[in-house]
C-alpha cells in the first residue's frame, strides 16, 4: 500500500481527487529523506505501548500475510530497519504460540531482485492444501513506482519458523496489462480454490473507480487475469489491501478462503486510499460469473460499513485452522509528525488481532479481542450499580489506567430524554455529529462513559462515549464517540474526534462497551463488538502512574453503571529476538 498522513480533511481530500482525476501514475509515498536511515539508539518509552504489536524501534506499517504454521502463528510486516518514517521496506517477520507473546526473526523478504529492487510491499499467504505456505507480494520495479505481483516460498519447510524465504527466478507471476494503471496495481490477497482454479485479488483503480482485478491459476505460478473485476465502483478512488473471504451464516466460526455453499456469505473489505478509512460490503459471490454482489442496501466506499471507525488501516484477516476463527489484524499510524516520531525513534503499531464473525441479524461483521489477550489480565477491580446523575464521574482506582482492559454495561431505567436526531444531521459522518456534540455538551440520555488515559484534575482525558437519538417514527440512534480533542496538552498535535452509529437494539435498555487502554491507543468496542474505534493520543500529564480512568455522565437522565470490570494488564514477552 501507499504510506499518506494521517485521515485527510475535507478540503485536503477535494484536492486529491482533483490531483487523481487522471489515470496517470499514482502521488508518491509521503518522504522524508531526511529522515529514512538515522538508525535509533534511544528509544523514547513514554508513550509506548505495553501490550500491543510493535518492534523494539523503527517505523511500522501493515500487517502482511498472517498465519498459523506447525502450531505457530507467523506476522510480517511493513518496516524500516533505519529509520523511524516510512522507507528502505522489508518484510519483518515475528512469531507467536498465542497471538500476544512474540519473538522477532530477520526479515523474511527484502528487496534484492530486478522484480522487487524498488520495494516489497504488502501482501497475502496462502496456505497450499498439501499444506506449503506460499506468499504473494507486490514488487516495486522502477522509480515510478511500477507495480508487479511476485511469490516467495519457504526454504525449508521442516523449520516451524520459516526463518528463510526465497523468490524463485520466474517472477514475476502478475504483471498489469495495458488496460490496468501499473502504478495502482498491489497488495494481492489470499488465494481461494474453485472449479478447478486458484483466485487472487489485486487493488486498483481506473480514474475514480476502486477496482478488484481478479486473476485466476491452476498451478499457483501462472495466472491469467479475468475478463472483468470481481467488483468495481466509481469515484471511491483507489482500492488498497482488499480481503474476501467467506462467513457462515451460523455461529461464531471462521472459514476456510474457498468454502462456499448456502450457509455462507462472502465479505469484501478495501482500505480506500483517500480516506484513510476501510469499508466493506457483505454479500454474495457467483463462483461461475467470477462476480461479488454486495446485499441489498449495503453501500461501496465512504457512507458504507467500517472494521473501525477510528486509526485503524491496511487489515488482513486470516483462517487459524487451530481454532476455527477468522481472525483480522490492522494497522495504527501515529497521530504526531515525523519529527516526533524521530525523536521518539518509533512509529506504529499493530492493533491487537480481533475475532471476526458474522452478526445473527446478517446485516454486519461482529469483532472482539482475540481470548488469549485475557491472559495478560491482572488485578481486577468491580463497580456494580453505581448511580451517575448530570455532572458525575468516578474514578475506577487500584488500577494501572495507562494499561488497562475494561468492560462495562450502563443501563438506564427510560429513553423518554432521548435527544431529538436533527435531520440535518442525516447528511453528515457520524464523528461530525461527534465533533458537534462531544462529551462535555449536557444532552439527555448521554454523554455517559469512560474518562480514559485521564489527568488528575482533568486537563487531559479521552472520553469514550454514547449518546443517544430520538429520531423519527421513536426510533433511535445510537453514537459511540472517541474524542482525542482533549487528550493532550502537547502542541502540534492530530486530535480527531472519532465516531460511529451503532444498529442495536433499546429494548433492554443497556449498552456495553470495551475498552483497552495502552498508553498511546484507546481501542475501542461497543455492544458486544458491534462497532470498533480505535484513537492513538500522546498525553503530556496523564501519563504511565498519573494516568486515571472514570466512569461518567453528563446526561440529565440517571445512568447506572450495572457491571464494570477493569483489570490492570500485564506486559507480554513483545518481539525479542528469538533463540536459534
Amino acid at each position: 500500500m501507499m504510506v499518506m498522513p494521517h485521515t485527510l480533511p475535507v478540503l485536503a481530500l477535494f484536492a486529491l481527487l482533483f490531483v487523481l482525476s487522471n489515470n496517470g501514475a499514482e502521488a508518491s509515498h509521503k518522504i522524508y529523506s531526511r529522515y529514512q536511515n538515522l538508525s535509533v539508539e534511544n528509544v523514547n518509552q513514554v508513550h509506548r505501548t505495553g501490550y500491543h504489536f510493535q518492534p523494539p524501534r523503527h517505523w511500522i506499517n501493515d500487517p502482511n500475510a498472517p498465519m498459523y504454521y506447525k502450531g505457530l502463528y507467523h506476522l510480517f510486516y511493513q518496516y524500516n530497519p533505519k529509520g523511524a518514517v516510512w522507507g528502505n521496506i522489508v518484510w519483518a517477520h515475528s512469531v507467536s504460540k498465542d497471538l500476544i507473546n512474540w519473538e522477532s526473526l530477520e526479515p523474511a523478504i527484502y528487496p534484492s531482485k530486478w522484480f522487487d529492487y524498488y520495494g516489497c510491499w504488502s501482501g497475502s499467504a496462502t496456505v497450499l492444501p498439501n499444506g506449503e505456505p506460499v506468499i504473494l507480494y507486490t514488487g516495486i520495479v522502477d522509480k515510478n513506482n511500477s507495480q508487479i505481483q511476485n511469490y516467495a516460498v519457504p526454504a525449508n519447510l521442516s523449520d516451524p519458523y520459516l526463518r528463510e524465504w526465497v523468490k524463485p527466478d520466474d517472477n514475476p507471476i502478475v504483471n498489469p496489462d495495458a488496460n490496468v494503471n501499473g502504478s495502482a496495481f498491489r497488495d494481492p490477497t489470499t488465494a481461494w480454490w474453485a472449479d478447478g482454479h486458484w483466485r487472487i485479488l489485486i487493488g486498483s483503480r481506473r480514474k475514480q473507480r476502486g477496482v478488484a482485478y481478479l486473476y485466476r491459476s491452476k498451478d499457483f505460478k501462472k495466472w491469467v487475469k479475468a475478463k472483468h473485476p470481481l467488483h468495481s465502483v466509481q469515484g471511491t478512488g483507489m482500492w488498497e489491501c482488499p480481503d474476501f473471504f467467506p462467513v457462515s451464516l451460523s455461529g461464531k466460526n471462521g472459514l476456510d478462503p474457498s468454502v462456499m455453499g448456502q450457509n455462507v456469505k462472502h465479505v469484501l473489505k478495501v482500505s480506500l486510499d483517500m480516506t484513510r478509512y476501510e469499508y466493506y460490503t457483505m454479500g454474495t459471490y457467483n463462483k461461475k460469473k467470477d462476480k461479488y454482489f454486495p446485499d441489498e442496501g449495503l453501500v461501496d466506499g465512504w457512507a458504507g460499513l467500517r472494521l473501525d471507525y477510528g486509526n485503524f488501516y491496511a487489515s488482513k484477516t486470516f483462517f487459524d485452522p487451530s481454532t476455527n476463527r477468522r481472525v483480522l489484524w490492522g494497522w495504527a499510524n501515529e497521530s504526531d509528525d515525523p519529527q516526533k516520531d524521530k525523536d521518539k525513534g518509533w512509529a506504529g503499531i499493530q492493533l491487537i488481532p480481533r475475532k471476526v464473525w458474522l452478526d445473527p441479524s446478517g446485516k454486519q461483521l461482529l469483532q472482539w479481542p482475540v481470548a488469549e489477550l485475557e491472559k495478560l489480565r491482572g488485578h481486577n477491580v468491580q463497580l456494580r450499580n453505581q448511580k451517575l446523575n448530570q455532572g458525575n464521574h468516578v474514578e475506577v482506582k487500584v488500577i494501572t489506567a495507562a494499561q488497562a482492559d475494561v468492560d462495562v454495561t450502563f443501563s438506564f431505567p427510560s429513553l423518554d430524554k432521548a435527544e431529538p436526531f436533527d435531520p440535518k444531521w442525516a447528511k453528515l459522518d457520524a464523528l461530525d455529529v461527534c465533533d458537534q456534540k462531544g462529551s462535555k455538551d449536557p444532552g439527555g440520555l448521554g454523554p455517559f462513559g469512560l474518562l480514559t488515559l485521564a489527568s488528575k484534575n482533568l486537563e487531559e482525558f479521552t472520553p469514550v462515549f454514547f449518546r443517544v437519538f430520538k429520531a423519527a417514527a421513536d426510533k433511535h440512534k445510537v453514537l459511540l464517540c472517541s474524542d482525542a480533542r482533549s487528550s493532550s496538552l502537547g502542541k502540534g498535535l492530530y486530535k480527531p474526534s472519532f465516531a460511529g452509529f451503532v444498529d442495536v437494539d433499546l429494548t433492554g435498555k443497556k449498552l456495553s462497551l470495551r475498552s483497552l487502554i495502552d498508553h498511546s491507543v484507546v481501542e475501542s468496542f461497543g455492544v458486544g463488538g458491534r462497532i470498533a474505534i480505535s484513537s492513538r493520543v500522546y498525553p503530556t500529564i496523564a501519563v504511565s502512574e498519573k494516568a486515571h480512568l472514570y466512569v461518567f455522565n453528563n446526561g440529565s437522565e440517571t445512568i447506572t453503571v450495572e457491571n464494570l470490570n477493569a483489570w490492570s494488564m500485564n506486559t507480554p514477552v513483545m518481539n525479542v529476538p528469538i533463540k536459534s
